[in-house]
């Protein structure tokens, strides 16, 4: 799938660049998952927090060089920041038992059904306090940071309860002031049935769209709204009825959906204009073409595909016949993906979905922006667009995908400001 095109010749008054990087190697990102939009022996220009030019080093155009900043890149490779477009990142305590009982032949939802799973996590995160979920939580959004990911999103869910969801959203909120990193959050207070609604999800779903959302709304604490429409989750009237509450107060929708069973939660989330379904290894054509009709993202999370040793692999030859974009994020959560490496999911994304490298680079960059509605301002090296970018030490884009382990980050620049420096590469020129 194409992205809009984004002229990159025409300069931006060059007497108001504040940094010019020079030297470098662009993957600008502006083709979607048709090209990596490669520029080599590139240069681009800063403004206010945006890019205010860039091409051909050759075609750059008259500035003085007393007024701006310029720096050399040293040949090494700029894409778009990386964005990592579905985590649960705030939670207490930790699963580690039940990897362990999943090891002996437990399935996730034998696990479930049992009292473990996601209502476990809940306990936990009930009874942590604001500080300790923000203590356990920075370590872990910090290791995605020094990856190279300037934008993240966060979910809610592990409260189901009006209190600790509010918790978890502040925390969320809380987190964006201690990095650099812009956080988008999702309330996704319609999760799992907590203990004491058991047996009764229709009256937890009327908590949820009654109490919960009017609530959160009120506190501006979400940018869009999730349901894990699943057997083990809510049925697609529960899910719509949250989609309709979240409709009326403007709240964009998300949808966890098609994991473990068809039932159809993409399609619906579709009709409802969704910025993205995720997970979706059991989606079919017809919710499909829906998604591609409503140009809602798919969002592939081949960490919990792996953890959980699944065995339907998403349909991406349907995704790429139906001009379905296709993000990837981490799903990094206590239960079924605590991965904190979107470098790692950028290569499980080629070698366990077959994406190509192109096709995954695509998915944490310009795609990953349209899964939270940021296609006009993050995920591409684009005129006008956030100076959100990573200098990488790297031969070429596809070493993103080839390796993980050794972190190739060089610098990320984050609004136009250099927020990490991992080596002496891109020197000061003046």
């Amino acid at each position: 799938m194409p992205m809009q095109k984004t002229s990159i010749q025409k300069p931006i008054n060059s007497d108001l660049w504040q940094t010019l990087w020079l030297n470098v190697n662009l993957a600008t990102m502006t083709d979607g998952a048709n090209s990596y939009g490669i520029i080599e022996q590139g240069a681009l220009a800063i403004a206010d927090g945006k890019i205010a030019w860039l091409g051909a080093e050759s075609d750059l155009p008259a500035y003085d060089i007393n007024k701006v900043t310029v720096i050399d890149g040293q040949g090494c490779w700029l894409t778009p920041g990386l964005i990592d477009c579905h985590t649960h990142l705030v939670y207490g305590g930790n699963r580690a038992n039940e990897f362990e009982l999943r090891l002996q032949g437990a399935s996730y939802q034998e696990i479930a059904q049992a009292g473990g799973g996601i209502v476990s996590t809940v306990a936990a995160t009930r009874t942590a306090t604001e500080k300790e979920l923000f203590d356990a939580a920075l370590p872990r959004i910090t290791a995605l940071f020094e990856q190279g990911v300037s934008t993240i999103e966060i979910k809610s869910g592990y409260g189901l309860n009006t209190e600790t969801e509010v918790k978890m959203l502040k925390v969320a909120g809380l987190l964006a002031q201690a990095l650099p990193v812009t956080v988008k959050r999702t309330f996704l207070g319609a999760h799992a049935l907590p203990v004491e609604y058991k047996d009764r999800a229709d009256d937890y779903i009327e908590l949820v769209c009654q109490q919960m959302l009017p609530e959160v709304a009120k506190q501006n604490l979400a940018d869009a709204v999730d349901v894990f429409c699943e057997g083990i989750g809510f049925n697609l009237q529960q899910t719509e009825q949250v989609f309709t509450t979240a409709k009326n107060l403007a709240l964009p929708i998300k949808v966890h959906a098609e994991q473990l069973s068809n039932l159809g939660g993409s399609e619906l989330a579709a009709s409802y204009q969704a910025l993205s379904a995720d997970h979706i290894e059991f989606l079919d054509e017809a919710g499909i073409k829906a998604m591609s009709a409503a140009g809602t993202t798919a969002v592939l999370l081949p960490g919990a595909f792996y953890f959980l040793r699944e065995t339907q692999v998403p349909p991406i030859a349907l995704l790429r016949k139906h001009g379905v974009a296709m993000a990837i994020a981490t799903d990094a959560n206590p239960g079924s993906s605590p991965i904190h490496s979107l470098q790692l999911m950028l290569n499980m994304a080629c070698t366990l979905f077959q994406l190509t490298p192109v096709e995954a680079l695509a998915g944490v960059t310009c795609f990953g922006a349209k899964a939270l509605g940021l296609s006009e301002t993050k995920g591409q090296l684009a005129l006008g667009y956030d100076a959100d970018f990573a200098l990488w030490n790297i031969s070429q884009p596809a070493e993103l995908c080839y390796q993980f382990g050794v972190n190739p980050l060089n610098t990320l620049i984050i609004n136009g400001v250099t927020v990490l420096n991992n080596t002496n590469s891109g020197e000061l020129i003046r």
